[in-house]
């Protein structure tokens, strides 16, 4: 995992907030694998729903809650406290179903369908309970308020209670049209109807619910899932495998150093193991440790480009960049089509700051952003290299580009500008740098009416 960076061994976390939606206040964890994972057991199910692949996207998010959502169109956020709730690939599948429910159902668009009536009575009943204010009579007008409000709470959550049942019902057909078993949606419902009866939830009211409670929804899908042809069918050995190596790559990322080695104690040789220890014994700088367990893995698999990925970070962050140079090269040439990996390998060779290689850098960072644009790091990057070459409208458009996904409006306004001054005017960078400050001055106004 990483921070601001491709999570190249260290599960790239670039922290950058999300603008809006459940998890404003929280990181997401770029990782090559974890995200190539993603891909590899949310495509069938994708298709399943009859969604593209191409627009989908699964983001891993920092989170310790077991919870995941939809959000901002055709986009899956997973808390990386369901990924450490689950216990194998079959209930994360299970999970991943149900979300993409809600983006086939349309429940994201439809939220108005919802908000809208409870809106109207609430809005209903502050008329009525003002016009009973006015006539002099307080205490009734306040008791039409209270009876508004919660009558349109009451509307909402039903409504949303609803799409909740809606996406389970599609999320069983998904899974049966993958060819997948459903048991580990079954098992995973079990966990949070653990969680309810542990935090003495009452089973017997809905009312108040966002979400059915588990007991309902393990009744009105167990059977469908047990009519389902492929009920007892085993989960796929190297999907589970590699489900717990991304499992130990991120406890070994996210707890305590101490609690990683209580779960993977050095009598554990196995590659989930040897991950965990590696990831905490680079946070605690222990670089020797760490790149001990990185070549414990590499001489289980010599090619396996994520573990080349692993000791490449951590070489390259413990300042020994030369060595971190050709182990990064054997990475990206192993994974020619991970954009985390070519960013990491990029930020290497600039940070070597040997002009001769920056020439390598500059088309493999272009190649990264043109597969994933959403990368801050690597935009920050490339920046640095047009900057270093003298094109300064180029470095400013590049910055404009890390502002405005950082969420820093301001930042990608004048960053804009001077790239829009320095640009052949008509031409792409100088249309894309016109974009962005548009944009910008738009979030800028926008701001300045919230603080009037």
């Amino acid at each position: 995992m990483r921070t601001p960076r491709p999570l190249t061994a260290l599960l790239a976390l670039a922290a950058m907030l999300m603008a809006g939606g459940p998890a404003t206040a929280q990181s997401i964890l770029r990782d090559a694998e974890t995200e190539h994972y993603f891909r590899q057991i949310g495509d069938p199910l994708i298709k399943a729903a009859e969604l593209d692949p191409r627009s989908v996207q699964m983001v891993l998010v920092g989170d310790s809650s077991i919870n995941a959502f939809v959000t901002g169109g055709q986009n899956v956020f997973i808390h990386s406290g369901l990924i450490l709730a689950s216990d194998n690939a079959n209930e994360l599948e299970g999970v991943i179903a149900h979300e993409l429910g809600h983006i086939a159902g349309g429940h994201n668009v439809r939220f108005g369908e919802g908000a809208g009536p409870a809106t109207n009575i609430s809005l209903l009943s502050l008329i009525a309970g003002a016009a009973a204010v006015a006539a002099g009579a307080g205490e009734a007008g306040m008791a039409i308020l209270g009876m508004g409000t919660a009558a349109a709470t009451g509307k909402f959550l039903a409504f949303n209670r609803d799409q909740e049942s809606r996406a389970d019902q599609a999320g069983a057909r998904y899974l049966g049209a993958a060819g997948l078993s459903g048991k580990g949606s079954i098992d995973f419902f079990k966990k949070l109807q653990g969680q309810e009866y542990r935090l003495a939830i009452p089973q017997s009211n809905e009312y108040a619910r966002t979400h059915p409670l588990s007991g309902t929804r393990i009744a009105n899908l167990e059977a469908v899932y047990r009519a389902s042809p492929y009920w007892e069918k085993k989960p796929d050995a190297a999907k589970t495998a590699q489900f717990q190596r991304i499992k130990g790559k991120l406890i070994g990322f996210i707890e305590e150093p101490q609690r990683v080695m209580r779960l993977y104690p050095d009598s554990d040789k196995s590659i989930p193991a040897h991950y965990a220890r590696a990831y905490a014994w680079h946070r605690s700088a222990f670089v020797d440790l760490a790149l001990a367990e990185a070549d414990a893995l590499l001489a289980k698999s010599p090619n396996d480009p994520y573990f080349l990925e692993l000791k490449g970070q951590i070489l390259l962050e413990s300042g020994r960049t030369q060595d971190a140079i050709p182990v990064l090269r054997s990475a990206v040439a192993n994974a020619p089509g991970e954009p985390l990996i070519m960013t990491l390998l990029g930020h290497a060779l600039i940070s070597s700051e040997d002009k001769a290689l920056f020439a390598e850098a500059e088309p493999l960072l272009k190649t990264a952003i043109a597969r994933d644009r959403e990368n801050p790091f690597a935009w920050y990057q490339l920046g640095v290299i047009y900057d270093r070459n003298g094109d300064r409208p180029r470095a400013a458009l590049a910055a404009a580009e890390r502002f405005s996904l950082e969420g820093n409006a301001l930042g990608a306004s004048r960053n804009a500008q001077i790239a829009i001054s320095g640009l052949p005017r008509g031409t792409p960078d100088w249309i894309r740098a016109d974009d962005i400050a548009l944009i910008a001055a738009d979030e800028l106004e926008n701001t300045k009416k919230k603080r009037r």
